[in-house]
């Protein structure tokens, strides 16, 4: 593995050394030992599940937490299961408030990752799990540490793999079994010696890596698959297009040739998990100085005030106060 890469690979978005207190299931919070479910439930059901990862940072003054883009990120949560055809019984806004109870719960003065997920209830079964199945939903959290601060990258490949298309299951869908297509491509890619790989739909056009979508400049224009790409419709991805548009950093959204990546200035992954990661060599070819670039250097600034609260985006920042149950939001609609 190549030691540029190995910083970024130790934890994008893991706490395996954290033991945690609390689980949001249901309804209610629980200790972390009761939330449980029978074996038996466990993979038919989650053939279907779906799920969402989204992140709480610690503000500058270090007293409360700022949940960013949580209403977005629950909006996208029941379009995964409307997709999947999975019944939550909960309201996006009951879900909202898991989230907020379960940090105020857990009470760390640290950034947050945090994921809702939902699966099938009950003892599945049916290896086709039904329409309209209702689903168990859970909410569990754990520390992370930023890296938008990196300078240095990783080395991608262009996989074998074949992202997944709509004519096979809805690459929009955020499902747990949407994500074993990444995972192959990963174990191929360190196989052989490389850190992450990007995948090609099937119009061997530029995809998205496994678990994050993919940018690249060229000529000084920032360059991104479209939506039509085979790509989750990432809210990261999203975010990084309203600040370049706000920066006068020049934007295309298209589609990719495989051959623009090995000609690019810059490369990197965008992802809640891998927030703003460069890609510094692709296929043992070097991306422009082998470094970070100017283009991803000034969205990782601008991601990282933003998310601190240091900008005026405070459409996409609840805000927690540690130490308190109790959230107190700001507007969190989407910003158009």
């Amino acid at each position: 593995m190549k030691t540029q890469g190995s910083m970024a690979l130790s934890s994008l978005a893991s706490a395996d050394d954290w033991e945690p207190t609390w689980i949001w299931m249901d309804g209610e919070l629980l200790p972390w030992g009761s939330a449980t479910v029978h074996v038996n439930a466990v993979g038919h059901a989650s053939v279907a599940a779906v799920f969402e990862g989204l992140k709480a940072y610690l503000a500058d003054d270090g007293r409360s937490l700022l949940v960013f883009r949580l209403q977005d990120h629950i909006r996208r949560l029941f379009d995964s299961a409307r997709l999947t055809r999975l019944e939550i019984p909960f309201e996006p806004d009951e879900i909202e408030g898991a989230v907020l109870d379960l940090l105020g719960a857990t009470n760390l003065d640290c950034d947050m990752y945090v994921r809702p997920w939902a699966f099938a209830s009950g003892l599945i079964r049916e290896q086709m799990v039904p329409a309209g199945a209702r689903c168990t939903v859970a909410v569990d959290c754990w520390p992370f540490t930023p890296r938008l601060d990196q300078v240095g990258g990783v080395d991608a490949a262009v996989s074998s793999w074949q992202r997944i298309s709509e004519a096979s299951m809805p690459p929009r869908a955020k499902a747990f079994s949407n994500y074993h297509n990444g995972r192959l491509a990963v174990m191929e890619a360190r196989a052989n010696g490389h850190d992450w790989p990007i995948l090609l739909n099937d119009r061997h056009k530029v995809a998205e890596g496994a678990g994050a979508c993919l940018a690249l400049v060229r000529n000084g224009v920032l360059v991104t698959p479209s939506l039509s790409s085979g790509v989750l419709d990432s809210l990261t991805r999203d975010t990084a297009l309203v600040l370049a548009h706000s920066m006068d950093i020049p934007v295309e959204v298209r589609e990719v040739d495989r051959s623009e990546l090995y000609l690019a200035e810059e490369i990197f992954f965008l992802g809640t998990a891998w927030e703003i990661l460069p890609v510094t060599t692709i296929d043992a070819l070097r991306v422009g100085s082998g470094v970070r670039g100017p283009v991803a250097t000034r969205l990782a600034g601008a991601y990282e005030d933003m998310v601190r609260g240091r900008s005026d985006h405070s459409e996409w920042i609840t805000r927690l106060d540690l130490g308190s149950r109790s959230a107190g939001r700001n507007n969190q609609r989407r910003r158009t």
